[in-house]
């Protein structure tokens, strides 16, 4: 059995301190893969360096609404030379009207472009959203070029009504370790609605913590917060085969077969 992580952020600062016990104790994990996700020109260059030290790591390079910002003059052009260096997806990308001080505008144009240039260079690429569903909706809806292998909408957070119509354009949705708590049956609910042909999973370390009582590696940054380590990725599944009440194993060789397909460079 092999595990595949669609999203996380291993090159986040609060992890690097634990960097070699983290990559030991994946060694003892059934993980094959784990996409590592970019989010400003602040981070491409440690994901690159991930992705050419640790074969399990597949990178992927995009600006994080959160860090639209903070873009300098030459962001598309570093952005390019990443893509350029290693076989690599487009992403973190999306929308957020969550955050303080939302330039939507901004982020549109980032998102557009972004979205354009995986969909020219046939990439996979993967969306975040938050509060700003009917905007991703409308520009997915535009009817200007999509990837031709769909797209990932990581910890999909949206209305079970969308579900559908977001398949139809390509979408992919991954499910975080955060949606066993208690307070996200909602979203567990909706998840149920994913084919499972497009179902991923994720981790989002060192974010998206599981419950407590399933988390197999517990990890604290220096001032003693709780940390969501990569290898939980085990945890996640077993919380997902419940999920569908599948049997693990079962359920794991679907995960593979999407995540092959969806992953696939051309």
């Amino acid at each position: 059995m092999k595990l595949y992580d669609a999203h996380n952020h291993l090159q986040d600062p609060r992890l690097k301190p634990h960097l070699p016990a983290i990559m030991s104790a994946l060694q003892s994990e059934p993980i094959a893969r784990m996409t590592v996700n970019g989010t400003s020109e602040e981070d491409w260059p440690a994901v690159l360096e991930l992705a050419r030290k640790y074969p399990q790591v597949l990178p992927s390079f995009g600006c994080h609404p959160w860090h639209v910002k903070n873009r300098t003059p030459r962001w598309q052009a570093e952005l390019l030379r990443h893509l350029d260096a290693v076989p690599s997806p487009v992403g973190e990308i999306g929308l957020d009207r969550w955050i303080k001080g939302c330039d939507m505008p901004a982020q549109e144009e980032a998102f557009v472009w972004q979205l354009r240039l995986a969909a020219e260079r046939q990439l996979p690429v993967s969306i975040h959203c938050l509060q700003a569903w009917g905007k991703l909706v409308e520009i997915l809806q535009r009817g200007g070029p999509l990837p031709a292998g769909g797209f990932l909408l990581h910890s999909y957070a949206g209305s079970p009504q969308l579900v559908p119509g977001l398949v139809k354009l390509g979408a992919y949705f991954s499910l975080p370790g955060a949606f066993a708590r208690e307070r996200k049956a909602c979203q567990r609910e909706t998840f149920l609605q994913v084919p499972l042909h497009r179902l991923l999973v994720e981790t989002d370390a060192p974010d998206q913590l599981p419950p407590a009582e399933r988390i197999r590696i517990p990890l604290l940054d220096g001032g003693g917060q709780a940390l969501n380590h990569p290898a939980n990725l085990g945890a996640v599944y077993q919380f997902a085969a419940d999920l569908w009440n599948m049997p693990l194993e079962k359920f794991a060789a679907q995960i593979e077969a999407n995540y092959l397909r969806f992953f696939a460079m051309k």
